[in-house]
């Protein structure tokens, strides 16, 4: 039987008192709160953390509201009430659409967006998913909040922003006006980990794409953000050709490997094949807003 290696545990009431314990314990500690992916890093010795602090008490981290042009998430904020939240459906169909497919209903139970985007793997959907939202993340720490874009704060697989001593506290989304957004994901079965997802959200300025976004998720460790397509897709009229160049484009741009999901040749073409029909959906969306 696969067990951790030995640890301290604490347990956190406050965010000001979880940052002083990280303080205290310094790099060696981290937060749990769903722990879906920690504990079976953990337990594969694959981390190996001295000190967990839980935080499933800092009741002052879960929330989902509106602020101007902005829907502000709290990073206990679970998978089970993002895809319950009529307010996230309304301004992001795409945060549906991922946790639809994210694992297993005890997990979206549990597990929480700032777990997700904490562990940073590749091959995670609500990375890819805030990537292509433009989505800020807010960080705090002993001198005080910084808030930092998905480019920035996705820094290579399983690495953050967040430094020692700092807490992701809350995640911004922009709200846009005549907005789409769609994920796609192929999983060899139900709730796995992705094959390959594309993740896109734009939206129509007089017919053409604005403020497009695009993110994929388990196609190279790099491939989060796919700022050529973005490139490619702003300003431009919504058309059949545009989509497959911007497919062709995810697919030169992504670095997948051969794996037991897949080789990498078909993981390649997943990625332009599932942007495409991302893009297709987000601007059908947008369409309709738009009208």
């Amino acid at each position: 039987m696969q067990v951790p290696a030995s640890f301290d545990y604490q347990r956190a009431e406050s965010v000001d008192q979880a940052l002083e314990l990280l303080r205290q314990f310094g790099e060696e500690a981290r937060v749990v709160a769903g722990g879906h992916s920690l504990l079976p890093m953990m337990k594969l010795r694959l981390a190996r953390p001295e000190v967990l602090i839980d935080i499933n008490d800092l009741h002052e981290l879960d929330y989902i509201r509106q602020e101007q042009s902005e829907l502000c998430v709290g990073a206990l904020t679970r998978h089970r009430t993002l895809l319950e939240s009529d307010l996230v459906g309304r301004y992001f169909p795409i945060i549906h659409d991922a946790e639809r497919v994210i694992a297993d209903p005890p997990v979206r139970n549990r597990g929480t967006i700032g777990g997700s985007l904490c562990q940073a793997d590749p091959s995670e959907d609500l990375s890819a998913v805030c990537a292509a939202l433009h989505a800020r993340a807010v960080i705090r720490g002993r001198d005080g909040t910084r808030t930092v874009g998905m480019a920035e704060f996705h820094q290579g697989p399983y690495e953050t922003a967040v430094g020692a001593g700092e807490m992701l506290i809350e995640v911004r989304l922009p709200v846009l006006a005549a907005s789409g957004s769609a994920y796609e994901k192929v999983e060899r079965k139900s709730g796995d980990w992705a094959v390959a997802a594309a993740g896109v959200a734009l939206s129509l300025r007089d017919g053409l794409i604005a403020e497009p976004g695009v993110g994929l998720a388990a196609v190279g460790s790099g491939s989060v953000n796919a700022s050529r397509v973005e490139e490619l897709l702003l300003g431009a009229e919504p058309s059949e050709a545009l989509y497959e160049a911007a497919g062709r484009r995810a697919a030169e741009d992504c670095a997948p490997v051969t794996d037991g999901r897949g080789s990498a040749e078909y993981k390649r073409h997943l990625a332009g094949e599932l942007t495409r029909r991302a893009l297709r959906r987000a601007v059908a969306a947008a369409a309709a807003t738009e009208a």
